[in-house]
This record gives C-alpha cells, structure tokens and sequence, in this order.
C-alpha cells in the first residue's frame, strides 16, 4: 500500500467529511481524465451504461417529481435527447416519479437498443409485480425493460417480504423482459442484506464524502459496497450532491464518488441544458483535481 493510498484509507475510516473543512482533493485525484460519457459495466450483468445517469426523480413523490413539474413531458424529452447527443445513454426513472410517459417521448427521438432503461416498483406481491411490469413497459411504450429495482428498501426483512415480486422479475429476466433486477437502499440494515442476497444483480446507494442523506456513516455504506462489487453487482451511486445540499461542494462530491471502485456509475437529477452541461463539463478536471 503506498502511502497516498494509506493515508486516504485512514481517513475514510475515519469519518465523513465536514462541509467546513479542506478537502483533500490530491486524495482522490486519478491518473487519467474520466468523463460522463464513459462507457462501464454494471457488475456481471454485462449491461453497460454511461458513467452519468439523467435522474428523473429530484424530490419523486406521488407519480410526479422536480424535473417533471418544471419541465413536463417535452421537456425531459428534450433533455434526453441531448444527453443522448452527448453519449449519456442511461436513463433513470420509477413508477414514483412518475417519468414513464418523458421516456416515451423521448424514445420517438432516439433507438430503443441505444439506450439503458432503468425504473423501480414498490410492487410486494406476485400478482402487482406482474400488474406493474406490464403496465411500466406500456408507459414507457417499450416491449422490455432494462434494469427494474424494488425501490425502498427499509426493512431488512425486505427478502421475505418481497419475495413474490422477486420470483416474478426473476422469470421476466429469464423471459427477456428485463435484463437485470435489484433494489434501491434507504437503510443500512437493508443494505447489508442486499449485499449477502444473491437475487440482487445491481444496488442502488446513497453515497457522498459528507454522508449526506445517506444510510449510514460513509466509512460503514462504502464496506457494504465493497462487498458487493467483490460478488460481481453492479452498483449505481445516487444523492451523489445529497438532493441538493451539496450544491457548494460538487466537485467535491464528484471526485469523491468517481474515486470509490465500489461505484460503477452514478445517477444526478437536472433540470435544466445549463445544469446538465455544467455536471458535463465538471467530472474531467474534477476526477484529476489534485
């Protein structure tokens, strides 16, 4: 271990960073530039994605969210497409935020097999699991579905709990109408046990360097990480500038999230050409900042 490695190791361990003190960029500077439109791998599914994700669900509740609110259907479309124009080919989206018709429009504009699709149920049993499924690919006017989560997970008992839609999405990826399943995490307690289930191909997780709306303590998230990207999941990041309240601190919050191994990829809600372009510009001089 040399000792950039050492000291970035201890103070990971450590703690979260404070919002208030320096931040050690030459830590987590890499040797060579990455860019959003980096293409990566998400675990063993063998789906891959860009490295930036166009969230849909900037405060998702009640079928509706930020970006649908302020933009509506044409609107998000519109920024579909020019993320599409500038290699961003994986789009997030969930039942919750109610984003399924944005990406109808926006597959008008662009090749359904150009593009990864991902969105989340919080369907519990068999037979709203199979409800859910078909009505997503209606809304969504797409035959199958990319990467579906269980979205939420807080009780660790989510396994048992869920496991009739989990034998649903298990037979949908053997039948072609997805090609990977997992869960989204709001615990740690249910992180954990996304780690050690094998039914979870791909986690989505809280993370930032100032554990900002995340499950728990930086140090403890990015161990159960670690975990699963050495059992072969993908794993998406998300709260990545902590909805918001990392607005100050985004190359921080950037560099950080690029840095971590345990991370394939991760998921930033924009409203706006200008918000998406700036996130663009960003991540090259971000990911080397020493």
């Amino acid at each position: 271990m040399n000792r950039r490695t050492f000291i970035k190791s201890s103070l990971t361990a450590a703690a979260g960073y404070s919002l208030l003190q320096a931040f050690p960029y030459h830590l987590f500077a890499g040797e060579a530039q990455k860019f959003a439109h980096d293409i990566v791998t998400l675990g063993n599914t063998g789906i891959k994605v860009s490295r930036l994700a166009m969230g849909t669900g900037s405060g998702g509740y009640n079928k509706q969210s930020r970006q649908t609110r302020l933009l509506g259907i044409k609107g998000v479309a519109d920024l579909f497409e020019e993320a599409f124009d500038n290699g961003i080919v994986f789009w997030d989206s969930a039942d919750q935020y109610g984003s399924h018709p944005h990406i109808r429009e926006a597959l008008k504009r662009v090749p359904r097999e150009k593009v990864v699709i991902l969105t989340k149920t919080h369907a519990t049993t068999e037979k709203k699991m199979k409800a859910d499924l078909d009505r997503f690919r209606k809304e969504i006017g797409s035959d199958y579905i990319d990467i579906m989560l269980l979205h939420n997970m807080i009780d660790p008992r989510w396994p048992m709990l869920k496991q009739g839609a989990m034998d649903v999405l298990g037979q949908a990826r053997e039948d072609g109408l997805i090609r990977a399943h997992g869960v989204s995490c709001h615990t740690i307690e249910a992180l954990r046990i996304a780690a050690i289930t094998d039914w979870v191909q791909i986690d989505f997780a809280r993370i930032n360097p100032y554990g900002v709306y995340m499950d728990a303590a930086v140090p403890e998230v990015l161990k159960v990480l670690g975990q699963m990207k050495q059992q072969g999941k993908g794993v998406i990041g998300m709260k990545i500038i902590g909805a918001g309240k990392l607005s100050k601190k985004i190359d921080e919050s950037l560099q950080y999230v690029m840095d971590q191994n345990s991370v394939d990829c991760f998921s930033v809600g924009m409203t706006s050409s200008h918000e998406f372009n700036d996130i663009v510009k960003r991540l090259p001089a971000a990911s080397v900042r020493g």
